[in-house]
């Protein structure tokens, strides 16, 4: 009889065992969905992708929205091209959808007013934010650019911006690069956040 429980309390054990490995995989990838390189917006040079790490880029990823995002349930992936173009996403799962709301409009106040606060904190730079409206996607997406000029150094940047939801879930997209606001692909950059928001759960 010992026999018999011993082998029944191993076999037990065994299936348990089985069955966290087989749970453990699909908690993992239970995790948001990130945008492919090729689905930032076009480019000269191709666009490559860093992995997905934990937590939030060291800066924060954000002008003038850094540590705004919290590291907890957050991952990031970086974007570059050969011609100094580059991005991010972040995404974070919140823990309520009331405090997914409040992240939103938490980084949408910073974006709209990025502008007048870095000419406060950077006398002589000229930096002008912009509002490009909001997209039909899940709860939303929201679209900014910010245009920067450095009379001392005499470089010009632009910066677009978008933040949008689904349910829990909150991602931030960034693509800047040298030049204006004529010459950043505004268009394409609206398909590059519907498809970041859309792809998330899909």
């Amino acid at each position: 009889m010992n026999t018999l429980r011993t082998a029944v309390a191993t076999a037990a054990a065994a299936a348990l065992g089985l069955a966290a490995l087989a749970i453990a995989p699909a908690q993992a990838a239970a995790q948001p969905a990130f945008l492919a390189a090729s689905q930032m917006p076009p480019s000269s040079t191709p666009w490559t992708a860093t992995p997905v790490f934990a937590g939030v880029p060291e800066n924060g990823g954000a002008l003038c929205a850094p540590y705004k995002i919290p590291a907890q349930n957050t991952r990031y992936r970086e974007f570059s091209t050969e011609l100094d173009t580059n991005g991010v996403q972040i995404t974070t799962v919140a823990r309520t959808e009331a405090d997914a709301v409040k992240l939103v409009d938490t980084l949408r106040k910073a974006l709209a007013g990025c502008g007048p606060l870095l000419e406060r904190q950077n006398p002589g730079l000229h930096a002008v934010s912009a509002s490009h409206g909001k997209l039909a996607v899940e709860e939303g997406a929201w679209v900014y650019s910010l245009d920067t000029a450095d009379p001392e150094i005499g470089n010009t940047d632009i910066h677009l911006f978008a933040v949008g939801r689904d349910g829990r879930t909150v991602t931030f997209v960034r693509w800047g690069q040298m030049g204006d606001l004529k010459d950043a692909p505004l268009t394409a950059f609206r398909t590059t956040t519907k498809t970041a928001v859309n792809k998330l759960w899909s």
